[in-house]
């Protein structure tokens, strides 16, 4: 049997917090590297809504400052934003 001290579980509630934080900014990552390499396959992900909010804008924001895009479809990536 493991005994768990309290303050040894608000630390490991920390650290899940900062796990989930990598995790989602490297699915945003990801996400917006496959619209720069994949435009067409990796849009429809960002139209239906299929990432949870965060994970969603920060892939949006990636994608606009990113050099591999091409200035024209910006705006419309930035438009879809949720709010």
């Amino acid at each position: 049997m493991i005994l768990i001290r309290k303050a040894e579980t608000s630390d490991a509630g920390r650290l899940l917090e900062i796990y989930a934080y990598y995790v989602n900014m490297m699915i945003a990552w990801y996400f917006a590297t496959a619209l720069a390499k994949q435009y067409e396959s990796a849009l429809p992900f960002l139209e239906q809504q299929r990432l949870d909010i965060w994970t969603h804008n920060k892939t949006v924001q990636k994608a606009a400052e990113s050099y591999r895009i091409a200035p024209e479809r910006k705006p419309y990536l930035k438009s879809l934003k949720k709010k």
